[in-house]
């Protein structure tokens, strides 16, 4: 009998394809970068998804917003003291000055010095922790003595002086914080880099003939990146607070420019008759905090350097 079912077989007819063979044929192993992972897990975190969304629409309104605008924050219109309406969005000022012009200004300075804040707090953080952790001994001890004297410095206060000899400028407010910012960067990198000064790859570098200045800027500041960004992060949402403060209290951004702690300044006296002038700008300051704080939770989450390689 099985040799008839074996004879019934015809040489030569395809097969029929079991469930499981089909699958392993077309199962594929794929392995992805370890920016591709980052990104993906970035893409998960909805909450940081939909931040990132909103400042970039913050940021293109106040840098793009002025340009299409019709009126400029240096206008006066007749319309004084007017509530929110289509002709003014966000209103107008005892002097007629248009509300959302005004805010549009006000936010595109606040976002310039913290950006700045960031980039040089980053810049500098970057090379100080790096050449800490990298040299040890004796440097190291005085590069990290010197971050600690830096970080019990008041860092309002003394931005408020020096910051009121410089004329009130957005960019010697952002020097001024973002170098009184870069000791939290340098620790973050300096521990990063002595985790990874003794591993192979440095001692390979090491072995090839190349200089310490390349090992750091080409081996050890790139593996720093993920928290590098993570702070440039924080420290956008740090900086608008802090730029804030300075301003309302009359040391940071001075008239005729604006920013926003300049607006909730000029305003708070008229904030029981004219409350548009003080919300509007409270509200675009809230907005960043949040956002950037929500984009710092993601990439921390994402540039998770405990993160195994996953194949997918």
């Amino acid at each position: 009998m099985s040799e008839i079912r074996a004879s019934s077989v015809t040489p030569g007819t395809p097969q029929p394809t079991s469930p499981t063979g089909a699958a392993e044929r077309e199962f594929t192993v794929k392995e992805r970068s370890q920016f591709q992972q980052a990104v993906r897990r970035f893409l998960r975190h909805r909450l940081a998804v939909a931040s990132l969304v909103v400042f970039i629409l913050i940021v293109l309104l106040a840098f793009v917003g002025p340009l299409l605008w019709k009126y400029t924050y240096t206008d006066i219109t007749p319309d004084n003291s007017q509530p929110p309406s289509l002709a003014h969005p966000f209103g107008t000022d005892s002097l007629g000055h248009d509300g959302f012009a005004q805010v549009l200004r006000g936010l595109q300075q606040s976002v310039k010095v913290a950006l700045c804040i960031a980039l040089v707090a980053s810049t500098l953080g970057v090379v100080w922790g790096g050449i800490s952790g990298y040299y040890k001994g004796l440097a190291d001890s005085v590069l990290m003595r010197f971050a600690d004297l830096v970080l019990t410095i008041p860092a309002i206060a003394l931005a408020a002086a020096l910051g009121s000899t410089g004329g009130g400028t957005w960019w010697m407010i952002a020097l001024i914080l973002g170098g009184l910012s870069a000791p939290l960067v340098a620790r973050a990198v300096r521990g990063v880099v002595l985790s990874l000064r003794e591993q192979e790859f440095v001692e390979a570098a090491r072995a090839l003939g190349a200089s310490d200045t390349r090992i750091i800027l080409r081996h050890l500041v790139p593996n720093a990146f993920a928290v590098v960004i993570v702070y440039a992060t924080l420290l956008v949402a740090s900086g608008i607070l802090a730029e804030t403060a300075l301003s309302y209290i009359g040391f940071g951004v001075h008239s005729p420019d604006t920013s926003l702690g300049l607006l909730i300044s000029q305003a708070q006296s008229a904030v029981q008759t004219r409350p548009w002038l003080f919300y509007f700008p409270g509200l675009f300051i809230i907005l960043i905090a949040l956002t950037v704080n929500f984009i710092g939770d993601g990439l921390r989450d994402a540039l998770d350097p405990r993160q195994t390689r996953q194949r997918r």
